[in-house]
């Protein structure tokens, strides 16, 4: 049953001129001192949800965004910070983009982390999508089966880091340590120092393929799936399951599995699409040229595959989906009641900002899904 309420915020500044017809999202160019507003802004979304009752607010890693949808380059880094702004929230990293870090820099960063904020930081991590940021960095995402393999072995390394009193890792692509001499001694082994104080750490990454599952759970991964549509959740929740089961890992159908959806509160359903398209055709602009439709048709097949619709979601596109909810707090949260029966282990509900939506609009949205939506979940 869902009891924990999370939100996913990317890092988007307050654009103007959205919409379909709006700015086009390549034509963006905004100054320092915009790009900076993000920064004011999830602190005084991070504040209210803490306030409200809310559990986690989620953040995105994204590079050289002079266009204004996504601008935090280090998560870890605002987690940190975020956590001396607030008494209580939790932060999670969606995702910290491994081909882009050293694992062991990376571990030693979430360790500290982990430490100095008695474990309020949550750890996730991505191979990556953007071109720009993943091989400008030099690593590969254009081949996809080298981002695979480098990603896999990264992942290695970042467990063995957390788990490992001390260990001497070989790979294809890190050998750690090099056996050098130090000290007058040969080399054989390190320790991570500090290791985390929250052990086993929890670390959650995105469904984004079948192969993507499996090696979820081969190495004990959580998932977080957003504004997929009824059909593709219900396929991805089913194959994360099974492949859990099948490496030893029982659990309910649902569980430790972070459900996202977009969601706008008004007095009718009318309304609340009214005022939320703008916002929402704003985001796909932006992200549906990179593949994030995942919408299935009457026949099951998913959205830009032969003989299914290739052209970029409407509002009401996604309403029909259940990836959108729209409408008084009934309708809301009898939506997402019909996700939830399916899942037993469903625990955790995430709502996605949709990126045009201004800051002030959201947190009013914020206030609203608080006092009339959550309850009706906290009380069951």
């Amino acid at each position: 049953m869902i009891k924990k309420f999370h939100v996913l915020y990317v890092g988007q500044i307050e654009l103007e001129n959205i919409g379909l017809n709006g700015t086009p999202a390549n034509d963006r160019r905004y100054s320092d001192q915009r790009l900076r507003e993000a920064f004011n802004t999830a602190r005084e979304v991070a504040q209210l949800m803490d306030e409200l009752g809310f559990d986690v607010l989620w953040t995105a890693e994204h590079h050289f965004q002079r266009e204004g949808y996504e601008v935090f380059p280090n998560l870890i880094q605002l987690g940190l910070w975020l956590a001396t702004q607030t008494k209580r929230l939790k932060f999670g990293c969606a995702f910290n983009i491994l081909p882009m870090w050293h694992p062991i820099r990376l571990a030693e960063d979430y360790a500290m982390a982990d430490i100095v904020t008695d474990g309020r930081i949550v750890m996730g991590v991505g191979r990556g999508y953007h071109t720009r940021e993943v091989e400008t960095f030099g690593a590969p995402l254009l081949d996809a089966e080298k981002n695979r393999e480098l990603f896999e072995e990264q992942l290695r390394l970042l467990l063995t880091c957390f788990n490992e009193q001390s260990f001497h890792f070989k790979g294809k692509y890190y050998d750690c340590p090099p056996a050098v001499d130090y000290r007058g001694y040969r080399l054989k082994d390190i320790t991570m120092v500090p290791r985390p104080k929250h052990l086993p750490v929890e670390i959650w990454m995105p469904i984004a393929s079948g192969k993507t599952i499996e090696l979820m759970a081969q190495y004990g991964l959580k998932a977080m799936v957003t504004l997929n549509g009824e059909k593709i959740l219900d396929d991805v929740v089913r194959a994360y399951h099974t492949a859990c089961l099948k490496h030893g890992h029982t659990k309910e159908l649902g569980e430790d599995i972070i459900w996202g959806a977009g969601v706008y509160l008004a007095a009718s359903r009318e309304e609340a699409m009214r005022r939320l398209e703008p916002a929402h055709d704003e985001r796909f602009k932006w992200f549906a040229p990179f593949g994030f439709v995942r919408y299935a048709d009457e026949q099951g097949r998913v959205w830009g595959s032969p003989g299914a619709p290739a052209r970029t979601p409407s509002l009401k596109d996604g309403v029909a989906q259940k990836a959108w909810f729209c409408g008084p707090a009934a309708e809301v949260i009898a939506g997402i009641k019909s996700i939830e029966a399916k899942y037993p282990g469903l625990d955790s509900f995430m709502i996605h900002w949709a990126e045009g939506l201004s800051p002030q609009e959201f947190k009013d949205q914020l206030r609203w899904f608080a006092k009339d939506v959550m309850p009706t979940f906290r009380r069951a």
